[in-house]
């Protein structure tokens, strides 16, 4: 979980500024759209876009805008018709990048996209090129200061997690995607606080990157993830604490 690992962190610390910029709306609107388009507006029956709501409000959307993104979704409301797009490449060094986007045009989209691995260092390819390398999972993380270990672990297996990983300063859920919405209620009913709640792309192996493809990586993903179209990226990278950090408060 390295590269997703990390790179969560550094967003998170960024997120103020992410805020600042307008993107953050834009885009959980767009995913709640897209999740009751194609899965229903009744959220019990719906996980994905009860996770899309539950993020929503941790962002403070108003009530008013999560209803009319469901109202579109579902057609009762009028609105841009959104597809799913997934594009893959490479990044600095060879890492593999995988990018989910949701967009109103793809001409519009995947000319962004490349224009933005080419100007960071990397190459956009073609579908399949690196999909192979990653598998779904549910994802949470807690901060240690936040909860208590064993407590974490018995919730954690006892919902039927399949594993609890130990990093430096958080503690790392994974689950089966099947399995993700069972867990991350087992926590809520616990009140366990976790800063991270998703289903993502964990990849099976990772690319350590260092010096100026460490950074030109780190430029490659905030770009990606800062365009309109693009919602979330997932990469194999693994790159130091101490790039990490200093990239983070930039």
């Amino acid at each position: 979980m390295s590269g997703h690992s990390k790179w969560s962190t550094i967003k998170r610390k960024k997120g103020a500024t992410d805020a600042k910029r307008g993107k953050i709306f834009t885009k959980l609107i767009k995913e709640i759209t897209v999740a009751a388009r194609f899965g229903g507006g009744d959220v019990d029956a719906n996980p994905r876009l009860r996770t899309a709501i539950a993020n929503a409000k941790a962002e403070n959307m108003p009530k008013d805008n999560i209803e009319r993104a469901i109202k579109k979704g579902t057609g009762e409301l009028e609105g841009f018709t959104y597809e799913e797009v997934i594009y893959e490449g490479y990044g600095p060094g060879g890492a593999a990048v995988l990018v989910e986007s949701v967009t109103d045009n793809k001409n519009r989209t995947v000319a962004d996209v490349r224009h933005i691995f080419s100007k960071c260092g990397g190459n956009l390819g073609e579908a399949g090129c690196v999909g192979w390398m990653f598998e779904k999972k549910g994802y949470l993380v807690f901060e240690k200061d936040d909860v208590d270990e064993e407590t974490l672990m018995e919730i954690a297996l006892e919902a039927g997690a399949d594993d609890v990983r130990d990093e430096e300063t958080t503690f790392e859920v994974i689950t089966a995607p099947r399995d993700f919405d069972g867990v991350q209620k087992a926590f809520d009913e616990k009140s366990l606080k976790y800063v991270v709640a998703e289903i993502t792309m964990v990849p099976q192996s990772t690319v350590k990157l260092e010096g100026k493809e460490a950074e030109q990586m780190m430029r490659l993903m905030e770009g990606l993830e800062d365009s309109d179209d693009v919602q979330k990226v997932y990469s194999n990278f693994d790159i130091s604490d101490t790039t990490l950090e200093a990239f983070g408060e930039t």
